[in-house]
């Protein structure tokens, strides 16, 4: 009797271990730091994925010094606020493709989210099923040190680079500003910002102004909004185009 009970022990341990075998594979490694203890790295989500039986975003993080690091997995707290947020940045973007500023008559641009993390970043380096990938340990972030943005599509590395420059401030536009007149692509966002603060938690209407008098129009995302960023959050200047 005690023979019998003794095989099968053995055939149900040699079955879980085929069925381990089977499961997919997830391998992580330590939990590094990456970016400035001084800088900002930012967080661009370009779709989800499942992972640890989560609904993550996925996409790009861009260190301070200007280097990205693709298929980031931002896993922690904002996920899911991360994922409604660009959802609905894709969603005002599809409704407004083709249509036309009507204060300067240039064609509406798409805006892409933006998560700055004031500080460093924790990260793993992950394998899920033979794929790398980098996970952001969100949780593991000062949420004061969390906020979200958007810009047009094609200038997150500039918005990037620019909040990490020395000497760039952050400045509102009255409503009256000749900034939404302009005819470019920087009077074509700041009034597209404000647009889309009409459907959801994205007030616009701000720009970065670096020391060479460059002009990058945002708007911000008053979901994820550490009060670490607030000078970008709520700036204390009035750009003024003549100044």
């Amino acid at each position: 009797m005690v023979r019998y009970v003794i095989i099968g022990v053995v055939v149900v341990v040699v079955i879980a271990a085929a069925l381990v075998l089977l499961l997919p594979t997830q391998h992580q490694a330590p939990v590094q730091y990456v970016g400035s203890p001084s800088g900002y790295e930012a967080f661009v989500p370009q779709n989800t994925i499942n992972y640890k039986g989560n609904t993550d975003p996925i996409g790009d993080l861009i260190l301070n010094n200007g280097t990205t690091i693709r298929n980031t997995i931002w896993n922690g707290q904002y996920s899911s606020t991360i994922i409604q947020d660009h959802d609905q940045i894709v969603q005002l973007n599809n409704q407004f493709f083709g249509q036309t500023d009507p204060v300067n008559n240039q064609p509406y641009v798409p805006l892409q989210d933006v998560y700055v993390v004031k500080g460093q970043v924790p990260i793993q380096q992950v394998t899920i099923n033979g794929q790398p990938y980098t996970v952001i340990d969100a949780n593991s972030i000062n949420p004061a040190d969390i906020a979200g943005f958007n810009t047009y599509q094609g200038w997150v590395p500039n918005f990037v680079a620019a909040i990490n420059m020395p000497g760039t401030y952050a400045a509102g536009l009255p409503g009256n500003s000749p900034v939404f007149t302009w005819d470019n692509l920087t009077g074509t966002v700041a009034y597209q910002t404000m647009v889309y603060g009409r459907y959801g938690p994205f007030p616009g209407g701000a720009v970065l102004v670096s020391p060479n008098r460059t002009i990058i129009s945002y708007g911000i995302n008053t979901d994820v909004f550490g009060p670490s960023l607030l000078n970008f959050i709520n700036p204390n200047h009035i750009y003024n185009p003549s100044s």
